[in-house]
């Protein structure tokens, strides 16, 4: 668990290091996690149990991390107020095209070449 824990933060690091070295507008832990998602894709071995069991832990408590969150919406309630129509509107915007991405990219990997279809008349000599 704690071999993971300082790989993940390592990981968080690096990515720290790289959005300030490079002037990125990404936040580090993302650049972090992208990192750590690309060194286990290239590995190309199962990922480990104890990181699966670190990672589950994380997971089965990931609501207590969006307390520090809360809290700074709270703070922030007066900018919020002003800024409520700007921050709905990019909500909607931003879910619809979520949405779109999701919906073109599942339609995009889930299609099949042309000619290769398996269904229940296809590939099948009823004669």
């Amino acid at each position: 668990m704690i071999e993971t824990l300082t790989l993940m933060l390592a990981m968080q690091l690096l990515g720290e290091v790289l959005v300030r070295l490079l002037e990125l507008p990404v936040p580090g832990p993302v650049i972090g996690m992208a990192v750590l998602f690309f060194a286990l894709l290239i590995r190309n071995k199962p990922i480990p149990a104890a990181m699966g069991q670190t990672v589950d832990g994380l997971l089965r408590h990931l609501s207590m991390l969006f307390i520090p969150a809360g809290v700074g919406v709270i703070m922030y309630l007066g900018v919020i107020a002003d800024q409520w129509v700007a921050i709905s509107l990019s909500l909607v915007f931003s879910t619809l095209l979520t949405i779109a991405v999701t919906g073109w990219l599942m339609k995009k990997l889930g299609s099949e070449p042309e000619g290769q279809s398996n269904g229940p008349d296809q590939g099948h000599d009823h004669g």
